[in-house]
């Protein structure tokens, strides 16, 4: 069993800032790419960024230089700290993380945070 605990969402202003985490927990051998994606309301879910376990990162063109993405390989948590947020940022924020158990990788999701921009 594995969950992904997601923290840090909340209401703030355009312009401000806020620092997403997310804790993997459980039957966890390795973990290779976490990552950080966000659904709109009336939108699809899409990729906001990802880091592997080597600390190579992607990040969505609507989002670079305003985002980054890191990691805690040790604590298996993974963080997205958010600068000059727009009101298009408004969204959910999921947490994913590409987990082994044995011999079998598989994808999980947490359960989502609010991020609300707005004055």
């Amino acid at each position: 069993q594995v969950q992904l605990v997601e923290s840090g969402g909340g209401l703030v202003q355009p312009g401000g800032s806020l620092r997403l985490s997310c804790a993997a927990s459980g039957s966890i051998f390795s973990i290779n790419v976490m990552g950080w994606y966000r659904q709109a309301p009336g939108k699809q879910r899409e990729l906001v960024a990802t880091i592997t376990s080597g600390g190579s990162t992607k990040y969505a063109d609507s989002v670079k230089g305003r985002f980054t993405i890191s990691r805690d390989n040790a604590k298996n948590t993974v963080y997205a700290q958010m600068n000059s947020l727009k009101p298009e940022d408004t969204a959910v924020y999921y947490c994913n993380a590409r987990i082994l158990f044995i011999t079998v990788w598989n994808d999980y999701w947490g359960q989502g945070t609010q991020v609300t921009v707005s004055s």
